[in-house]
């Protein structure tokens, strides 16, 4: 929604049988989600890019394959907004002040620490993922929480993933 008359062009005004009320908090927190979907897919591609280390192969390829996933999340996302006659990012400047995730702009990263930290930032991407949902099931939008629904159980298969990947050899606990 524009923040200057919170008005969508008519041009762009998609019929919905939601209330208005419902498509602008549908539309902000699906927003929300999109710039962190964009944040912790360049942090991924960063990490894929700047791992090193005995593990390199497959904390390399595991890190390809999760930002890939991340990536295919992001026009889902937008189109739901679209489609319920909401608008969405247009840039990165607007993706910088949406995301909650941290970007990390350190020269060296220790891989386990790389893997860590995107278990964490997942786990919150998750969270907020759900919190998303309960808006889309208040405004009645059923289409915008089942893709969630998906969403959550993917960023669970990654947390899950680097979890693994970061535990001690021998070790019961992270």
């Amino acid at each position: 929604m524009s923040k200057t008359n919170n008005k969508v062009s008519p041009d762009l005004d998609t019929p919905t049988d939601l209330s208005p009320d419902g498509v602008k908090k549908v539309s902000e927190a699906l927003n929300v989600l999109l710039a962190d979907a964009f944040a912790l897919y360049l942090k991924t591609k960063n990490f894929h890019w700047h791992i090193s280390g005995r593990h390199f192969r497959d904390y390399h390829l595991l890190l390809d394959e999760q930002s890939d996933q991340i990536f295919a999340t992001t026009d889902q996302l937008a189109e739901r907004v679209r489609k319920i006659g909401g608008t969405t990012l247009k840039s990165i400047g607007q993706v910088a002040k949406l995301q909650t995730i941290k970007d990390n702009n350190e020269d060296y990263v220790p891989p386990r620490e790389m893997l860590r930290e995107l278990m964490q930032d997942n786990k919150h991407v998750a969270a907020a993922m759900r919190k998303a949902h309960d808006v889309c099931d208040d405004a009645g939008d059923v289409a915008s929480a089942s893709i969630l629904e998906v969403f959550i159980d993917e960023t669970e298969r990654r947390t899950w993933f680097l979890f693994e990947a970061t535990r001690q050899e021998g070790s019961n606990a992270a």
